[in-house]
């Protein structure tokens, strides 16, 4: 079959050539970017910690009637600290507990600059949490290189001074960007403010942040391990469970330390946001809640997108079905076959789609800049737009196929009376 008849045809109906070919065109780039950015955010979302998730709570609490203010609020606040760790391990459903603020994707971040001298330039930075000897058990992380902490090396941290502890356990990650040699373990370095060295004795395989945030820079992974004690009234304990026994452990863990101070406030949020006692299933899940909502967000967009589309292409192609019954008709009586007439309005229609598409792959890829400067996103994989674009086709060919059909039963006599 010529397609010089296609062509002259579609010359005749520009405006609604050029409209559906756009349609095709921004259908594929905002599908592309959206497939991208939905692949993106679910693998952000269920990329490890570097902790062992499983068995794993952290309670919250808060010690009325008492301030850091003193020297004496502080040593009563550690007194109360280390016997609400000693009622925490001793309970059937623990095997073991610790004290911090917060916890990989519990929110809240408290981040140090850090020098390999005492002044200079800051060569990098880190996200910090509290521990002790008892955190690489809790949480399952695994030393790479290196010792844990000491009983004897864990210190007080009231929020009110400079952090400049003698031993610090980093993450492999922030190891490597520090000393890319490898030669991290024993090194001296500075956090900000300190005049005292603190010097890496533990390297743990990995570790990320308190946020989900996951930056071109990638400092997710620079973390640091501090061995103090959060000396104020408000705190948190990350208990490790026996397996099976995390259940057990919601409702024993907050009786035990009520037992050691009634007055504690522990909140209550029946299981949400604001409560006090969390798994750490929960806390991964409110954590990426807000990329949850936005990938089933933009997976709802494309789907509309992609409807309208093939919508508006079905729509045009039985427009102009209509309007060339006389054509049809003519074509029918000179001997074309019903297959011919499929066949022409497919032809016809994949000229448009396969143009879409052709605009839609530049556009594609200039969105994809685009985002890539506002929002460091990484660059679009060839491999969506070529998923994109078949898809596309085949939407195209599928919507015009239903108008192609009902045209070949067009009889030549039905067409001429119509005319």
């Amino acid at each position: 079959m010529s397609i010089n008849p296609i062509l002259s045809a579609l010359r005749r109906h520009k405006t609604g050539t050029v409209l559906i070919a756009l349609q095709i065109a921004l259908t594929l780039a905002i599908v592309c970017n959206a497939l991208f950015i939905i692949t993106t955010q679910f693998e952000q979302m269920g990329r490890p910690t570097g902790i062992d998730e499983h068995d794993l709570l952290m309670v919250e609490t808060t010690q009325s009637g008492i301030t850091a203010g003193t020297d004496a609020d502080k040593a009563t606040l550690d007194a109360s600290i280390k016997a609400d760790l000693a009622a925490l391990r001793q309970l059937p459903d623990v095997m073991d507990a610790y004290e911090t603020r917060s916890l990989p994707l519990s929110g809240g971040l408290w981040g140090l600059g850090i020098r390999m001298m005492p002044s200079g330039l800051y060569g990098s930075h880190t996200i910090y949490f509290h521990a002790d000897e008892h955190t690489l058990a809790t949480l399952g992380l695994r030393l790479m290189a290196g010792r844990n902490f000491r009983g004897d090396e864990i210190g007080q941290d009231d929020d009110s001074g400079v952090l400049q502890p003698a031993v610090i356990i980093v993450s492999q990650h922030l190891a490597d960007n520090l000393f890319p040699r490898g030669d991290a373990l024993g090194k001296p370095v500075y956090f900000t403010s300190a005049t005292q060295p603190s010097t890496i004795v533990g390297i743990v395989e990995r570790m990320q942040t308190s946020s989900t945030y996951d930056g071109t820079d990638n400092r997710t992974w620079d973390t640091t391990l501090m061995p103090m004690r959060l000396v104020t009234p408000t705190r948190s304990y990350v208990v490790r469970t026996r397996p099976g026994r995390l259940a057990a452990a919601t409702q024993s863990v907050p009786k035990a330390l009520y037992a050691q101070d009634p007055q504690r406030v522990i909140p209550d949020g029946a299981g949400g946001e604001d409560d006090g006692v969390r798994s750490f299933a929960q806390i991964r899940a409110e954590a990426y809640q807000g990329d949850r909502t936005l990938a089933m967000l933009m997976g709802v967009i494309s789907i509309i997108l992609l409807a309208v589309t093939g919508f508006g292409i079905a729509g045009l192609s039985s427009f102009w079905v209509g309007q060339r019954r006389r054509q049809i008709g003519v074509r029918r009586a000179l001997g074309a076959t019903r297959r011919n007439i499929v066949h022409y309005f497919l032809v016809e229609n994949a000229l448009i789609s396969v143009t879409g598409v052709i605009i839609g792959i530049l556009l594609t890829f200039e969105f994809n800049g685009w985002l890539m400067g506002q929002f460091e996103l990484a660059r679009l994989s060839p491999v969506y737009v070529l998923i994109g674009a078949v898809v596309l086709l085949l939407l195209s060919q599928g919507a015009a196929l239903a108008p192609a059909l009902r045209a070949a039963r067009i009889a030549p006599v039905e067409a001429i009376r119509a005319s």
